[in-house]
């Protein structure tokens, strides 16, 4: 067994210290660990070493974070960035967490950026700063693919290695189809010029990624399918779906065939949802150079 491997499946070890570690454990210490899980079983199939730098894009409240942050051990480095304000999120915020992650034994690795974004020119790094660059389920809350494509090219010199995950629209049973339904009219609606401030805006395939990743000057070396049996992302997103469309203001802004053929998607999904234990779609990592 070599040296890596070892630090590898102590990381997975370490998945419910860390999930304990995080603000939102105070309110569902269940769900932070199942995400916590997850994170650091996707890191534990990466090859980052102790002492590397990572770029992390979209970190949000900080769950691939803290995972990152262990798995380069306390000579490495995460810089951490998120468009949004340290006030988004709830019921706990950016901020929040990252302060919680802040004043932990995990800290000083880690370089929290809110209100940060890579296509700004006053954000600037030398070539080959950062030994890889993580997106971590966040590439849907780009406003579009060309702003997907943009990003990634800007990071290209920065970085070495990209790891990138995201969720799969290709469902692998039937029992994950209320998920896909209720991304799929949450990114029609966001299409049609509607905009809110949820998790999905942009939704692309996996086959979408490998097709503008060679634009962007990155080579894919590799992908594969993860596991998300334990997520509980399908509810969420359907939840996130029925107050949508149940919004009066975002469905009147859609053009009239578009609401009518929204409502009826949304006859579907409430059809084939569950109340809740909705099955989560599988999700896939890809890696690039």
């Amino acid at each position: 067994m070599t040296k890596d491997s070892v630090h590898h499946s102590d990381l997975r070890a370490k998945a419910p210290s860390l999930a304990a570690g995080m603000a939102a454990a105070d309110h569902g210490p269940d769900i932070q660990l199942a995400q916590t899980r997850h994170r650091a079983a996707l890191v534990a199939s990466w090859d980052i070493t102790p002492g590397s730098t990572i770029l992390e894009l979209g970190c949000g409240q900080g769950d691939m974070t803290a995972v990152l942050a262990e798995a380069v051990g306390p000579t490495g480095r995460v810089v951490a960035t998120d468009v949004a304000e340290p006030s988004y999120g709830a019921p706990v915020t950016l901020g929040e967490s990252a302060a919680r992650l802040s004043a932990g034994p995990l800290g000083s690795r880690i370089d929290f950026r809110f209100t940060t974004d890579v296509l700004d020119p006053s954000v600037e790094f030398a070539e080959s700063t950062f030994d890889h660059v993580v997106l971590a389920h966040c590439s849907w809350y780009f406003a579009s693919l060309a702003q997907l494509r943009d990003t990634l090219a800007r990071v290209r010199p920065w970085a070495r290695r990209l790891w990138f995950t995201e969720w799969d629209l290709t469902p692998a049973s039937d029992d994950q189809l209320a998920h896909l339904l209720a991304v799929l009219i949450q990114g029609q609606i966001e299409a049609a010029g509607s905009h809110g401030q949820g998790n999905v805006r942009t939704p692309f395939s996996r086959e979408a990624l490998l097709r503008l990743l060679p634009e962007a000057g990155w080579t894919a070396d590799g992908s594969r399918p993860v596991d998300t049996e334990d997520l509980q992302d399908g509810d969420w997103e359907i939840a996130a779906c029925r107050d949508l469309t149940a919004a009066h203001e975002r469905m009147a802004a859609l053009p009239e065939p578009l609401r009518q053929l929204v409502l009826s998607q949304t006859d579907v999904l409430q059809a084939v949802a569950k109340p809740r234990g909705n099955r989560s779609l599988p999700a896939y990592t890809v890696t690039a150079r």
